[in-house]
């Protein structure tokens, strides 16, 4: 059975926390705004910063750009999955990548998903709600 979560406070069961880490400050914004009212939301611009708000936070998903300058998605996913504090924290890869190559090698750092950044809202929304096991409106 889904629970429900809306716009309606009333009907909010519970806000579980999404850290968004990206370098992208537009992304950063567009898809914080998408996820705001559903849960709390905090952002990284870079790996760095990822693995610092991990030092003091334990969000209940991380949506993880793969392509970063310095420290990319697989390094910061490698940092990751390295600290037993943080390792079984769930990870969604999101990428502009659609090379297919790009998109399996990826997937072999076995992220809970991948996300394309050119998605619509809705498939957004949809995608996250159903690995919260939640529906989204």
């Amino acid at each position: 059975m889904s629970e429900e979560i809306s716009d309606n406070p009333s009907k909010v069961i519970k806000k579980r926390s999404v850290l968004l880490v990206d370098d992208d400050t537009v992304t950063l914004r567009t898809m914080s705004n998408w996820l705001k009212n559903y849960f709390d939301v905090a952002v990284a611009k870079s790996g760095a910063a990822c693995i610092s708000y991990l030092a003091k936070n334990k969000p209940d998903l991380i949506l993880l750009d793969y392509e970063m300058p310095v420290c990319d998605g697989v390094q910061t996913l490698e940092m990751i999955r390295s600290e037993e504090q943080y390792a079984d924290i769930p990870v969604f890869f999101l990428t502009a990548v659609t090379n297919t190559e790009k998109v399996m090698s990826a997937l072999k750092h076995k992220p809970q998903g991948y996300i394309l950044k050119n998605t619509s809202i809705a498939d957004f929304l949809t995608k996250i709600g159903h690995f919260f096991d939640v529906k989204l409106e």
